[in-house]
């Protein structure tokens, strides 16, 4: 809080409790019919009454002065909190973005020689000596069948099947 606001508030409750008392007399000499002491009292009564509202003035600029720090305050953290959330979507793109890198440059293949005299021998090559992709099939490979243990059996050659209608 404000000290304008707190002094204020202090000043006009004060002046408004300080008020009571020549309102008391007023009524007091209002009773008996002086109204000589009824005019002083009154007298009295407005300068407290006015003191008051310069007090209450005196507030109301501190509660605007507090609100417009709140307000600032409140724009300071808006603008803090935009500008982490932009930090953390930063690092986060950067952190995908390394991920995508490191997936490309991860998935490596190294073949042996064993494998390269391999390749060299199943592939086909042209009258230039350029290698191409396409890969020698074997020779013609006998059927297998397996069995629920996993082992391969060859496949019978004569097979013979008959329907009748």
């Amino acid at each position: 809080m404000h000290t304008k606001t707190m002094e204020g508030l202090i000043g006009a409750r004060t002046n408004m409790n300080l008020m009571n008392t020549p309102m008391r007399v007023f009524k007091e000499a209002r009773r008996k019919g002086d109204t000589e002491t009824m005019e002083r009292a009154m007298g009295y009564v407005g300068d407290f009454s006015d003191k008051a509202e310069e007090y209450k003035a005196e507030a109301d600029k501190g509660m605007e002065e507090d609100a417009k720090e709140a307000r600032k305050k409140a724009e300071l953290q808006r603008e803090e909190a935009v500008q982490k959330r932009r930090e953390e979507r930063e690092k986060l793109e950067a952190k995908i973005e390394e991920n995508r890198n490191a997936d490309t440059n991860a998935d490596t293949v190294e073949i042996s020689e064993e494998g390269k005299v391999l390749l060299k021998d199943n592939l086909d090559t042209d009258a230039v000596g350029v290698e191409t992709d396409v890969v020698k099939s074997d020779a013609v490979k006998e059927p297998v069948t397996y069995t629920k243990a996993g082992d391969a059996v060859p496949m019978e050659q004569e097979t013979s099947i008959s329907v009748s209608v």
